[in-house]
């Protein structure tokens, strides 16, 4: 009787202890999405943006801008354009709408000057591309991958960045052309105060491919050449099929101080965490705890896509065929308060 009972004992004890561990390690956090096939993940920039400091019409334009540009890069995605052709369409899109800190409408820095910056990856040859203190490019991530193409470099910054965009037959245009064209007038003072705009993309192509790709205008009032996390590849941008395709927007010397990006990545590949678990762990733990607010998009080559910030909202939207579907109709999401939306 003693020994069937030490038996018992010894049973209920190991069933407990597999049941602790197995609980422990289960995911905490999962996807926004699984997509199966071609997909892509954008974001609009990430900050104070809530439903009291955005007006109807603001909030139609933001949602109508970023469904258009979901729209147009999936159909490129399922024609079968290059995953980087992809990246540099969509945000050569976001560059020319003047509602984002991207290209056309870019903040200005201190001495009234748009100094814009941009970078690009590709995540499965490791290729990228990146560029800094533009003045005069109309779409820095197109220049971003003319540098990861067909140079042997990785990082150009300004005038050498725009004699190598010429050299590329890319025309160079006047600094006021991102100052002066507002496409929505009733924006242009709310902009002053709200505008948050970093752009970027992250696509999944038809075999799994990864990439990412990130531009913006910096930040507002900017001295001294200051350059933030967009163009620094491994805290704005990185790529890369073993983890994911990371595309990120906040201020951006906390994001460079944690490389943000890579960290997402090296959580995933190091820390065996799932990419909702690792993008939430960076942004929640690692940058909380540094005090940096912002946002990343995520996807990886399973189809799994995250939109995670830890500030008030984030410009944010996907689409895509869900693993779920049962029709094979793509989805299309878009948003941009708080995670509750």
């Amino acid at each position: 009787m003693k020994t069937r009972l030490s038996w018992w004992v010894y049973l209920v004890l190991g069933l407990g202890i597999f049941g602790y561990q197995w609980w422990s390690l289960r995911p905490t956090h999962q996807p926004d999405f699984q997509f199966d096939g071609p997909a892509l993940v954008i974001h609009g920039g990430a900050g104070v943006i809530t439903r009291e400091n955005m007006t109807p019409a603001m909030e139609k334009l933001v949602r109508t801008s970023l469904e258009r540009v979901l729209d147009s890069g999936y159909a490129a995605l399922a024609r079968g354009e290059s995953r980087m052709d992809v990246v540099v369409r969509v945000l050569g899109m976001l560059e020319s709408d003047s509602l984002f800190n991207a290209g056309i409408g870019a903040v200005v820095t201190a001495e009234g000057q748009a100094e814009l910056d941009a970078s690009v990856m590709d995540g499965e040859t490791k290729h990228a591309g990146a560029v800094a203190g533009l003045q005069h490019i109309l779409h820095p991530a197109a220049l971003a991958r003319e540098v990861m193409m067909h140079s042997d470099h990785v990082f150009l910054v300004g005038a050498g960045a725009e004699a190598f965009a010429q050299e590329r037959g890319m025309g160079l245009v006047p600094n006021d052309t991102f100052l002066t064209h507002r496409r929505h007038a009733q924006y242009a003072a709310w902009a002053e105060q709200h505008k948050r705009g970093t752009v970027g993309v992250v696509v999944r192509d038809a075999q799994g491919h990864l990439a990412a790709g990130t531009s913006t205008g910096g930040m507002m009032g900017k001295r001294w050449g200051r350059v933030g996390d967009v163009p620094v590849l491994g805290a704005g941008t990185y790529a890369d099929d073993a983890g994911a395709a990371i595309s990120c927007t906040g201020h951006g010397e906390y994001f460079i101080r944690e490389a943000v990006a890579y960290q997402v990545n090296a959580q995933m590949i190091w820390g065996q965490k799932n990419l909702a678990e690792a993008a939430h762990y960076t942004l929640f733990e690692v940058l909380n705890a540094d005090a940096g607010q912002g946002g990343l998009i995520g996807l990886d080559a399973e189809g799994h896509a995250v939109m995670t910030f830890n500030s008030p909202g984030m410009y944010r939207g996907a689409k895509g065929v869900e693993v779920s579907s049962k029709t094979g109709v793509p989805t299309r999401y878009v948003g941009i308060y708080g995670l509750q939306e």
